[in-house]
């Protein structure tokens, strides 16, 4: 495929968009409009800030053609869109061009993920008619772990809400980790459909993901981005009877009980503070409830490891990612401190140095290759869009 991609990342107030040039598979142009249908919307193309009340997305969107127009580049060369959607449940699995139809199955898909499909799909009704000539593709962030076994994937529950309700484990950040793994593979010189990788997707939210040759085999998070690792704002795993006792015990609402696990929990419910970089502050400073998170957020991290490990049966790389991942090496090295018998280790010296690029973080000759690789979901998104695209 020639010619430009624009890739749109839609959420409840935001536009997020990048234009990717496939000749090159670099990005252009970029930008994110904020805070759609407040009093003071934000605009920012390639750096320069507007502001203005954008009431809804059509005016958001609008706005960012208005600023490629004045401060370019232009979009003549734009061939198709691409759409991150977050759930695709069980029937999405691949990149699929946009109809009526996708349009309808994707919203019939919201109860699944009601703070995510709902902007998706807005945006991209928003684009269709905006674009009307191109074609639109959504890319599904459950996608790539459409392919996790059975076993994996199915929990052990009554079987009619597995085949009526969807309730299975479907995974997130999928987008991130079908990047990441391939640019592993890469940096390895290895095939990849014959490396296995663990891919640690740390951020706010937080993921792993055991890949067995370019192919999702596990996943930490479930039906919903709740389950896993230890989050930012996020418990992850928890006894599935807690809502059930503290509905019992303290009379706490279903809602409330959900609100409490995705925004009051993690780390922010542990010690005060959601921001890696402030939870090592306090750390540094004494505090005892940081340093307990830590240890909480660090043992469920070579927890999953571990698992992932057994699952794969061998593992070539662990791979970081993601704001954290990318950029803590405290939170990196705390992730594999203790897995030496497996052949893990890291170069404390590789790992402090301070860089921004793909690079490998444990000493030469290591059995299991530690890897730091920045992820770049437009550019994977764009990627699926032209492989959709070239197979019509």
């Amino acid at each position: 495929m020639t010619g430009q991609v624009l890739v749109l990342n839609s959420g409840s107030s935001s536009i997020k968009y990048r234009l990717i040039d496939m000749a090159t598979r670099r990005g252009v142009s970029g930008g994110l409009v904020e805070r759609i249908g407040e009093r003071e919307s934000v605009l920012t193309h390639d750096g320069v800030r507007v502001e203005r009340p954008f009431a809804d997305h059509d005016e958001g969107l609008r706005a960012v053609l208005d600023a490629f127009a004045e401060h370019g580049p232009a979009l003549g060369g734009v061939a198709a869109v691409g759409h991150r959607v977050v759930h695709g449940g069980s029937r999405f699995v691949e990149p699929t061009l946009i109809d009526d139809a996708v349009e309808r199955a994707i919203e019939e898909l919201a109860p699944l993920a009601p703070l995510h499909n709902p902007a998706n799909l807005e945006g991209i009704r928003v684009a269709r008619r905006v674009f009307p000539r191109l074609p639109h593709v959504a890319v599904f962030d459950t996608a790539f772990h459409g392919t996790i076994p059975r076993h994996a994937h199915t929990y052990a529950v009554p079987k009619e809400w597995t085949e009526k309700l969807g309730v299975r484990r479907y995974g997130f950040h999928g987008t991130s980790a079908a990047y990441v793994s391939r640019r592993a593979a890469e940096l390895l010189g290895r095939p990849y459909d014959e490396v296995n990788t663990i891919v640690l997707h740390l951020g706010n939210g937080a993921s792993a993901t055991a890949v067995r040759g370019g192919r999702s085999a596990d996943t930490s998070m479930g039906i919903t981005p709740l389950a896993g690792l230890v989050m930012g704002t996020r418990s992850g795993d928890v006894d599935p009877a807690l809502p059930a006792y503290l509905n019992r015990v303290a009379g706490m609402s279903l809602p409330d009980i959900d609100t409490a696990l995705n925004k009051e929990s993690g780390l922010l419910g542990m010690c005060g503070a959601n921001d890696l970089r402030e939870v090592w502050r306090m750390v540094d400073a004494g505090d005892e409830d940081a340093r307990l998170a830590m240890d909480v957020y660090g043992y469920r991290l070579r927890s999953y490891i571990g698992a992932y490990y057994a699952a794969l049966g061998h593992v070539d790389a662990i791979v970081f990612t993601a704001g954290v991942g990318e950029n803590d090496p405290r939170t990196r090295a705390l992730a594999v401190t203790g897995l030496t018998r497996l052949g893990v280790a890291i170069d404390d010296e590789r790992n402090a140095a301070p860089a921004t690029g793909a690079r490998m973080i444990s000493p030469d000759g290591a059995e299991v290759a530690l890897l730091v690789v920045p992820t770049d979901e437009e550019l994977e998104i764009a990627d699926q869009v032209a492989a959709c695209l070239r197979a019509r």
